[in-house]
């Protein structure tokens, strides 16, 4: 099969289609997907962002001046009561929380333990002053205090609070000072001190009830003290979403506690600002991480939240910028509504993303349009195609970068079949830290690999290096009787063609009827001439947790039953079919083993194809 010719591979008698020219694919929708796939009253997503998207609200010319005066550093009670004594610390209104948290976790914290994906630590053995470390998804959910939603869901207020109280003031007296930059320490990164703020303020009726009035005041003090920090550290923050976290912490502030409308002026500006540029021009975050577009859409929802308690709407800019955020993030999900494993990101379960969902007020449906954000989605029937076509994200944006160009993952009726291994971004959990780095090798997506090497450079701390700067991506619906059309991708990246000279395409051709895809991965000299001598390659193809996989006799295929009874067959055109094992992180971010099916060989410098076939025996 090639790039101009019919895709045909496996036994006789099976479809071709042939690869010719067609309209630019819309996706089919089917019956049976989540409520936000289903048509109605929806808003379109995928439409670019006018420049009023991420305009600072229309305010008068007084309120500029209050903006401009506290950004010069003039206090907000010298601007609102300059004759006045500053207000004493309290709460202006109490907060509806609207996102939920673990039952689970929240019972573990009120027996003794932070639970975070599966891993239980101690509270008395936590070092809340951060001189001893603790693995970054303990370290995130300890300083930023997400753990309060979890104990909030697990009991009533009686219950949870005292629990809510002694942590909050084991952490207060391992913290007695701010340092005067951000970085000292993980309590004091932008992103932990800015979500901290805004989780105080949502669940301050856990931490500010009881009857200790020393602590209430401590804790009082500590929201207006951490308010100060951030509004003179935000610009300091590590990377734009945690910017964006550090500027909700300020709006929160600035809408409950006393005196704040200057600090909500200064905050909202900033808060918009940041979000433009976290922001791509079809709601995707540069970071292409699913797990960012989930954080950013948590924060704004949150924030909202704070709105509400004081009966204020909030810019329509943000507004706007919810809605924009949510089509990409529900272009990743498969049809049970969970969650595809990409850049980091774990299968989140459909039921904490549509509570997500359900929170933003958002109804849409996943992107079409796809531009920056990169993932090609493709609804046939019963089967969901994703497909990474963009490079890496910038170094600048990633937290958790991946190798992943033109790998893909394959779903039908809810039920896996190829995907990626995922985890990288709860690596400290029962995921060891030591894999992070693996997880977000090429070899741990669903593509093909060169020389076992990364088609990008994966470096330590999340960042990424050189490798794919450009990907090529060609979309087409194929005509054909009813069942046999088909859509049609074809991408290439040039993360080989320095080292190798070669450049990796890739097709993939989904009949209407979800039963079958077809593909190859085609090697092209990137010079125009191709050099002496081979390399050796493999093409991975990471299955399904649950599926039982056996070789054929001929090597060249394998056979596929998976946990709902269906059985799928693989064929391959060339090179030698094994089975491996591997690893997948489940929706709690938990290890779970799991089998990949691995062509290898070696291939001529001077290029080379390799067509397989994965269809839907029964």
């Amino acid at each position: 099969m090639t790039a101009g010719d019919e895709a045909a591979v496996g036994e006789g008698g099976d479809m071709a289609i042939p690869l010719g020219e067609g309209a630019e694919a819309g996706v089919s929708e089917a019956e049976g997907y989540p409520a936000y796939e289903q048509p109605g009253a929806l808003v379109e997503p995928g439409r670019a962002l006018a420049l009023a998207d991420f305009s600072p609200p229309a305010i008068g010319a007084g309120e500029r001046l209050l903006r401009l005066a506290y950004r010069m550093g003039i206090s907000g009670s010298t601007l609102t009561a300059p004759f006045r004594k500053p207000a004493k610390p309290r709460l202006l209104a109490t907060v509806a929380n609207p996102l939920p948290g673990s039952r689970v976790a929240g019972t573990a914290l009120r027996a003794g333990h932070f639970l975070v994906h599966g891993v239980k630590a101690p509270i008395a053995q936590i070092d809340f002053a951060g001189a001893a470390r603790m693995t970054p998804p303990l370290e995130r959910v300890v300083h930023s205090f997400a753990w309060l939603a979890d104990l909030e869901a697990s009991a009533p207020r009686e219950q949870a609070a005292p629990v809510a109280e002694r942590v909050l003031a084991a952490w207060l007296a391992a913290n007695p000072k701010m340092p005067t930059r951000p970085g000292k320490g993980p309590a004091w990164s932008i992103a932990n001190a800015g979500t901290r703020e805004l989780n105080w303020l949502v669940h301050a009726p856990l931490i500010l009830s009881g009857s200790d009035k020393a602590l209430r005041a401590k804790v009082l003090a500590a929201l207006s003290e951490t308010a100060r920090w951030l509004d003179k550290n935000v610009g300091r923050a590590e990377d734009l979403l945690a910017e964006v976290a550090g500027w909700c912490g300020i709006v929160a502030a600035g809408l409950l506690l006393p005196e704040g409308k200057p600090r909500r002026l200064f905050g909202e500006a900033g808060l918009i600002r940041a979000l433009g540029e976290l922001v791509g021009d079809d709601g995707g975050v540069l970071a292409r991480s699913p797990m960012q577009q989930i954080e950013a859409i948590a924060l704004l929802v949150r924030l909202r939240a704070c709105y509400g308690a004081v009966r204020r709407d909030p810019p329509q800019a943000l507004e706007a910028i919810l809605a924009l955020l949510v089509p990409p993030l529900l272009a990743l999900t498969h049809g049970d509504g969970s969650l595809g494993s990409w850049q980091g990101a774990w299968a989140i379960d459909a039921a904490d993303l549509s509570g997500l969902i359900a929170a933003s007020g958002v109804r849409t449906r996943p992107l079409r349009d796809v531009r920056q954000w990169g993932y090609q989605r493709v609804v046939a029937n019963k089967s969901i195609l994703q497909f990474d076509a963009a490079p890496p994200p910038l170094a600048k944006h990633a937290r958790t970068g991946c190798a992943s160009t033109l790998a893909f993952e394959l779903s039908h009726a809810g039920q896996r079949i190829v995907v990626n291994c995922g985890g990288a971004a709860c690596a400290g959990g029962l995921v060891p830290v030591r894999l992070e780095q693996g997880l977000r090798a090429t070899a741990a997506h669903s593509t093909l690999v060169l020389d076992d090497a990364n088609s990008t450079a994966v470096l330590m701390g999340g960042r990424i290096g050189g490798g794919v700067s450009e990907v090529e991506i060609d979309r087409r619906t194929l005509g054909g009787e009813k069942g046999t059309g088909a859509t049609r991708l074809e991408a290439s990246h040039n993360g080989y063609a320095s080292r190798y000279g070669l450049t990796h395409r890739r097709i993939l051709i989904l009949r209407d009827d979800g039963t079958e895809l077809r593909g190859e991965d085609l090697l092209v000299p990137s010079g125009g001439k191709g050099k002496n001598g081979k390399v050796g390659f493999a093409i991975r193809f990471h299955l399904g947790l649950g599926i039982e996989v056996g070789l054929s006799e001929d090597g060249q295929g394998a056979g596929l039953a998976l946990p709902d009874g269906s059985y799928w067959q693989f064929r391959s055109g060339g090179g030698q079919v094994s089975i491996e094992e591997s690893i997948w992180a489940d929706g709690q971010g938990r290890p779970q083993p799991i089998q990949q099916l691995v062509v290898q060989g070696l291939v001529s410098r001077g290029g080379g194809n390799f067509a397989w076939l994965l269809k839907k025996m029964g």
